[in-house]
């Protein structure tokens, strides 16, 4: 067990740091400003939370039914989103883990110089992007169980398309104002923008909206996908204690 925890290592570290030098090393060929390493750094440690949230959340339920544990899930004394609360915290601390060390070595490795602007707000637009970010994984859950194995190739679909229109590697900015605010109904989109504001001295020039702005939205969708996520798995539930069927919809 020891020996295949630390080969976990390599798959949650060293692999997705060799992806982002990709990014940097072409930064580099073209003469990028400097704070554009930084943003590949945190894009790649924020990444991190996306896939927990589409392998570890958003498919969590349908994983439990394979294996048979679902229907103890649905009996249990519990709601279904205190269930889903306890695997989110589970994966935001082992997901944090990643997520630091590949920000750590990152930085080490590229020499990533940061101008912090204010530290309380970079604290609560990291929060308010973990809060957005595992709710709408709570909605997830109940959307990919009911799809089956249709979600599969959601989760699949929304790995590259969601790292493009929400700049993980680049400044959302780049993109077309209309695309940047749609594409801001993902919460890393606005996190990922917001932390870059404030964590790097030209963050401010690059940013897509004012970051008291960014942070506004984000509580909203915490409120939303909370909400959204609660009446998903109410439906769910019924359809599991009245029906007795956990893979389809009502027609």
């Amino acid at each position: 067990m020891n020996v295949r925890e630390k080969w976990w290592l390599v798959f949650d570290i060293v692999l997705p740091l060799i992806g982002l030098c990709a990014y940097v090393f072409v930064y580099r060929a073209n003469n990028a400003p400097a704070d554009f390493i930084g943003f590949v750094i945190i894009g790649g440690a924020m990444s991190a939370y996306w896939m927990n949230v589409l392998w570890a959340m958003g498919n969590q339920l349908f994983w439990e039914k394979e294996t048979g544990n679902l229907a103890l899930y649905i009996m249990a004394p519990t709601s279904m989103m205190a269930i889903l609360l306890g695997m989110a915290l589970g994966g935001m601390f082992t997901t944090t883990v990643r997520a630091g060390s590949i920000l750590l070595i990152g930085s080490l490795l590229f020499d990533v110089q940061f101008a912090l602007d204010s530290i309380p707000l970079l604290a609560v637009v990291f929060m308010l992007s973990l809060v957005a970010l595992y709710g709408m994984g709570m909605m997830f859950a109940s959307l990919f169980l009911l799809l089956g194995r249709e979600g599969w190739h959601l989760v699949n679909l929304a790995q590259e398309p969601v790292f493009l229109l929400s700049g993980t590697f680049f400044p959302i900015r780049s993109l077309n104002f209309w695309v940047a605010a749609g594409a801001s109904i993902i919460p890393l989109t606005l996190a990922l923008d917001a932390i870059r504001q404030l964590s790097f001295s030209s963050g401010r020039e690059m940013g897509f909206l004012d970051v008291r702005i960014e942070i506004a939205i984000l509580a909203v969708l915490c409120v939303l996908f909370l909400i959204a996520a609660r009446a998903s798995l109410r439906h769910l539930e019924r359809l599991a204690i009245s029906e007795g069927r956990l893979t389809e919809a009502r027609a």
